[in-house]
């Protein structure tokens, strides 16, 4: 198969969960999946753009909001598709020959199940959350990685340069239904243990709703980081 996909990586201090993400994307390129890795830093001081170098990323820099990070990201992509993934996220053994099989019977746009790098019941009700949630109601988070067609993103508008929600702002402006692949992305759970499951996991809820209803992302953000 011939490189068609862009990966695009959002970063901010990444270095200790980028080096993982990145070896999980060696599936895809020994597939011939991968035209380019593109990581788009909001401004880190640790080692996270020499990581993204040492590994010949494109490396895009810029201020700090995850919105215009991967808007900054896709303006320089070359490929026909591209693959949004987050620093702390890691695509299973697998997904590569899922996401082939994808480009080749589907045009649409997909997403990954999310299952946390956590044991337990809180991360397993969590994920199964939001896992439904993208199911009944279309609305994946960026954690669940996003496949869409460069003519897909530029019809939709692209990501709005904003600090949240960026995610739920572009698949709504999508005129295809996603779909959801049979393989999963695993993501930290750094902010949930730190926050606790239950606290986070409300707080997440009560912070979609409040953006669906008009809510100002950047006051959102401001809130949800507190």
């Amino acid at each position: 198969m011939t490189a068609t996909i862009s990966v695009i990586v959002p970063t901010l201090d990444a270095e200790k969960t980028l080096p993982g993400c990145l070896q999980a994307l060696i599936e895809g390129l020994m597939a011939g999946l991968i035209k380019e890795l593109i990581v788009t830093d909001g401004g880190s001081q640790d080692a996270t753009c020499h990581i993204a170098d040492e590994a010949g990323a494109v490396l895009v820099r810029g201020p700090a909001s995850r919105g215009g990070q991967l808007r900054r990201g896709a303006a320089v992509a070359r490929g026909t598709w591209l693959l949004v993934i987050h620093a702390d996220t890691i695509l299973e053994p697998g997904w590569a020959q899922v996401v082939a099989d994808h480009l080749e019977t589907a045009e649409g746009p997909a997403y990954f199940r999310l299952k946390f790098r956590a044991r337990g019941l809180m991360p397993t009700w969590v994920a199964g959350w939001a896992n439904l949630r993208s199911l009944l109601f279309g609305l994946p988070y960026g954690d669940q990685g996003l496949l869409i067609s460069a003519e897909d993103y530029q019809r939709a508008g692209g990501y709005p340069d904003q600090p949240l929600m960026e995610d739920v702002a572009l698949v709504r402006a999508l005129d295809r239904p996603l779909t959801r692949l049979p393989a999963r992305a695993l993501t930290g759970a750094e902010r949930y243990l730190r926050a606790g499951w239950l606290r986070r996991g409300l707080r997440n809820i009560w912070t979609l709703g409040r953006y669906l209803t008009g809510a100002d992302p950047t006051a959102l953000d401001s809130a949800y980081r507190r």
